[in-house]
């Protein structure tokens, strides 16, 4: 690790889940970035190994630890790039709040709930954080691209598609979607024919915000979503493809770099784009 007073501009980052494949990745990014300084990294597995060799960049002086409220209080990082854990990210989030760092947070699963209680937090201590279910820039090109399109075309519905390994469904994005497309809309929009039957129960998908998801799970994948509209006599079809985990890091990047500048919660990626 280079010695900070050598990087006086340098952001001082801590990744939160740093030997899972997304937290590599982070790594990855954070030690080729020259304006940032990975000065600390976390997670249950591979304690004691070097961060970067684990994350095949070579050795970067930061040995994975185990206790985050230990390695915050050693370290002392700016902002914590949390990709955990639904049951363990919000505990993270509440640790590094409390210590004045700010989180920028990928682990998808938290639900309104969660999100409050971070937003309340951030309020109490004055600290900023940035929750984004995705960070592709393209994938949030795709949410804006849907929610325009939700106010001329009357029906759709959401296919998501992610590794066999991803435990929430359905994703963050997807709900995020949903979300958007009922704001611009102003009304639920699924529909089923009159005496419409199910002959195996969710067939048609969830519903979220009244938009059908059909989350489909299998190895191979990556992230992948696609947003389906009909009106009569056509249809209009967004997708958007992340082939490699290495999608997800300009936008990673670019939180890091802002949520200092951010005032209390701001969930979405898409305010920090020009």
């Amino acid at each position: 690790m280079s010695d900070p007073a050598d990087f006086p501009g340098g952001i001082r980052v801590l990744v939160a889940g740093a030997a899972g494949r997304m937290g590599r990745e982070v790594v990855r990014a954070v030690a080729a970035a020259e304006d940032m300084l990975l000065v600390g990294a976390v997670d249950r597995s591979h304690q004691g190994e070097d961060a970067g060799t684990l994350a095949g960049v070579g050795e970067v002086g930061v040995a994975i630890e185990g206790d985050l409220a230990e390695a915050i209080a050693a370290r002392l990082p700016e902002v914590m790039v949390d990709f955990t854990l639904p049951d363990s990210a919000p505990g993270n989030i509440e640790a590094a709040l409390r210590r004045g760092v700010s989180p920028v947070v990928g682990t998808t699963g938290l639900g309104a709930p969660e999100l409050e209680r971070i937003g309340a937090l951030c309020a109490e201590t004055g600290v900023p954080a940035l929750v984004a279910p995705n960070f592709a820039v393209g994938a949030v090109l795709m949410m804006e691209f849907a929610a325009r399109a939700a106010r001329h075309l009357p029906d759709v519905e959401i296919i998501e598609l992610h590794h066999d390994r991803k435990l929430d469904s359905p994703s963050g994005t997807a709900m995020l979607t949903a979300a958007r497309i009922a704001a611009a809309r102003g009304r639920p929009t699924a529909r089923q024919p009159s005496g419409a039957v199910e002959r195996a129960p969710g067939a048609r998908g969830a519903q979220a915000d009244g938009v059908h998801i059909h989350s489909v799970r299998l190895p191979g994948l990556v992230a992948h979503q696609e947003v389906i509209f009909g009106g009569p006599g056509q249809t209009l079809t967004l997708r958007h493809d992340s082939l490699d985990r290495a999608s997800f890091m300009p936008g990673v990047l670019l939180g890091i770099r802002r949520v200092r500048e951010l005032s209390g919660l701001v969930v979405g990626l898409e305010s920090l784009l020009d």
